[in-house]
């Protein structure tokens, strides 16, 4: 992998992780025509989910630090046993509902292994639906009535749908930000908090899926370049940053639809090019 290479994927990720879009897709897409995949690609998009994940807390910084706060009272209240679910501020309630929303993860961890493979099969061919799939979510949730549901008034039957949606994005080509943005609307969050939960949820998520990852990587010797993956650490970053705001924006002035249009025309062409492909007998690369 050369220093262009991580740089353009780099920039890749910082978009379209927080752009609904899905950034495990299009990084899928980009290692596939270029012959960077294997598990050193899977390495190295460990290391750019980190790079975003930094975004997210330069992004929402004082609301995490205020969920560090009240995280730290909330252990003291349940050692000193006055921890209740009753009369919850809203910083304590939207601890409550994302832990709920990471347990639902539980079951398709069963599957990840299943999930990662997708993305090495060599096809594009599970990329392609799952782009049109994330389209139909986004043209679903553009078309609900505006939610007014903040922290304080998230249930937990609202966390659980987010948690189940946010389970199917580990699919590549499955918008984790899509899904879980989606899912905030179809259960009646506003658009803020919609956006806000389903960022902040990433974090403990994508942070587990990421060391385990480069832990895995660093056991079978797997090198990627040490060069390579600061750079691309630090693009991620700066670029995520920017496509938050980006986000916040667009779904604030009811332009969200335009993700949707992108996925579906994206998801057909993939869905051509891996028929194309499969009549030669083997991928197109440049």
């Amino acid at each position: 992998m050369t220093l262009f290479d991580a740089i353009f994927q780099a920039i890749l990720q910082g978009l379209t992780e927080f752009l609904p879009v899905s950034s495990s897709g299009h990084l899928s897409l980009y290692q596939h025509f270029t012959g960077n995949n294997g598990e050193g690609a899977l390495m190295f998009s460990a290391v750019l989910h980190l790079g975003t994940l930094v975004a997210v807390f330069i992004a929402f910084r004082r609301d995490i630090w205020a969920l560090i706060k009240e995280l730290g009272n909330m252990i003291k209240d349940i050692f000193g046993r006055r921890f209740t679910l009753k009369d919850m501020n809203p910083e304590r309630r939207m601890i409550v509902m994302i832990i709920l929303s990471c347990f639902c993860l539980a079951p398709f961890a069963l599957f990840k292994d299943w999930f990662e493979s997708v993305g090495e099969d060599g096809s594009i061919f599970a990329e392609g639906l799952c782009f049109l799939y994330t389209s139909a979510i986004l043209f679903m949730s553009d078309k609900c009535s505006k939610g007014s549901k903040t922290a304080g008034d998230i249930t937990a039957k609202d966390s659980v749908t987010v948690g189940l949606f946010q389970g199917v994005a580990l699919l590549p080509g499955v918008s984790r930000s899509g899904s879980t943005i989606s899912a905030g609307l179809f259960s009646g969050f506003s658009r803020e908090t919609s956006v806000k939960y389903s960022f902040i949820l990433g974090i403990p998520v994508i942070f587990l899926s990421c060391i385990l990852e480069v832990a895995k990587a660093v056991k079978s010797n797997i090198h990627v370049g040490a060069a390579n993956c600061i750079v691309g650490f630090i693009v991620a970053a700066a670029v995520g940053v920017l496509a938050i705001k980006l986000v916040n924006w667009l779904v604030k002035t009811d332009r969200f639809k335009v993700f949707a249009i992108y996925a579906f025309v994206l998801g057909c062409a993939v869905l051509v090019v891996s028929f194309i492909e499969f009549c030669m007998g083997h991928a197109i690369t440049f």
